[in-house]
């Protein structure tokens, strides 16, 4: 296989479902140039390196003409690019003022002041199933979940959440480098021009009558257009990354029935399970937005200056450098820092609401369903390389204990 083919076997959808032989080829050589001049980063101390070095730039806008640049709002939109895709001092400015009202150390009660309400939610989606012999996990358990976990966080009335539905999946799929193939940037500019201008609507009522999510406690201390922004990052971030891990977790739970009888004995191993599956099934895979703004050293190669580079997350969860036995999912692995949630000043915004969704859902749904198996196994996955997961996860079900 040349270097120039292997990013083109690793967006293939023929390859979603097992793109982990392909990782490990490349990391073979940790960092690969393909023949586009984009560089691949592929092995763990790398890709954590580079993460954290200032080098490397999260502004799409730095990249040369003629390569994609994800996560670049359409000029008809308006918007700034959300804070994910700025380098500081503005990221820093942004999320800093994104936090304050989200999480500790200004909020420490708000995301735990959630649990009651997303409880009773895992309570009610898992109540739905009963009389049933068969469901989807996806669409029955792990993609209505998130959803109303940050409409609750945004403070979008609930009546509204369907419509985030379809925004979601449109704008998810423009952070995929490979997306233009089926419309996927027509697709993501319609919904975000829809959503912004719902958004424009919502966050003026919340200015005129301040109510529960954090949009109010933002709206005095951003723009319009940067709270808007923000809005867009966090419907996809908050909700389409943790769809994949809900389904993941429960995808590699049934495919290996002894960890699963251990499990159900023992609850207290959810918190193990859950972050080896961030490892061994990471519901973002790659990177690939990333530019270098100098020349940079590293594993015996140079990334020129103006260098797209991809770094890729889960090849570098599987490094058999950093992980004993990388291709074995064991949740009594020690030390295992993994890049689930990716690392640095860039570090996943909503990993502490993701974490409560996981915890919340996992053992609820394998204390109260009885499964027979999986119905496909592999399953349908989504056409997203980057958010990778399961399209639908059919299953069999016996019963629902109370």
């Amino acid at each position: 296989m040349t270097s120039g083919t292997l990013v083109a076997q690793i967006t293939d959808y023929a390859n979603r479902a097992d793109p982990y032989p392909l990782y490990a080829e490349l990391r073979g050589t940790p960092v690969r140039r393909e023949d586009d001049g984009s560089y691949l980063v592929s092995t763990y101390y790398e890709v954590r390196s580079l993460a954290n070095d200032p080098r490397l730039s999260n502004d799409t806008s730095h990249r040369p003409s003629g390569y994609a640049r994800p996560g670049q709002p359409a000029p008809e939109t308006g918007l700034p690019p959300s804070f994910i895709f700025t380098d500081p001092p503005v990221h820093d400015r942004l999320r800093d003022t994104i936090n304050r009202p989200f999480g500790p150390p200004h909020s420490p009660r708000f995301l735990d002041g959630l649990r009651g309400e997303l409880a009773k939610t895992v309570t009610e989606l898992l109540d739905a199933f009963e009389g049933k012999d068969q469901v989807d996990i996806v669409e029955d358990f792990s993609y209505p979940l998130p959803v109303t976990a940050i409409c609750r966080v945004l403070g979008v009335p609930r009546e509204d959440e369907p419509r985030f539905h379809v925004w979601a999946d449109a704008l998810a799929s423009s952070i995929d480098p490979h997306s233009g193939d089926d419309g996927g940037p027509e697709k993501a500019q319609r919904a975000r021009q829809e959503m912004g201008a719902y958004l424009t609507d919502l966050i003026e009522t919340k200015r005129r009558h301040p109510g529960p999510g954090i949009l109010s406690a933002l709206a005095p201390a951003m723009t319009p257009a940067d709270l808007e922004a923000t809005a867009v990052l966090l419907l996809v971030a908050g909700h389409e990354t943790t769809v994949n891990a809900i389904t993941n977790t429960t995808l590699t739970l049934l495919r290996h029935p002894d960890i699963l009888q251990r499990f159900q004995k023992d609850p207290d191993l959810a918190v193990p399970i859950i972050e080896e599956v961030l490892r061994y099934e990471p519901p973002v895979q790659f990177v690939p937005w990333t530019t270098a703004l100098a020349d940079i050293d590293i594993a015996g190669t140079t990334i020129p200056k103006g260098s797209p580079v991809w770094l890729m997350l889960a090849a570098a969860n599987r490094d058999p450098r950093r992980f004993k036995d990388p291709d074995r999912f064991d949740p009594d692995r020690k030390d295992n820092e993994h890049l689930g949630f990716y690392t640095g000043i860039h570090y996943c915004f909503g990993a502490p609401l993701a974490r409560i969704e996981l915890h919340l859902a996992v053992p609820e749904l394998f204390r109260r369903v009885k499964f027979s198996g999986l119905l496909e196994d592999p399953p349908p996955y989504r056409a997203n390389a980057v958010l990778r997961g399961p399209r639908h996860l059919p299953v069999a079900i016996e019963g629902l204990t109370a």
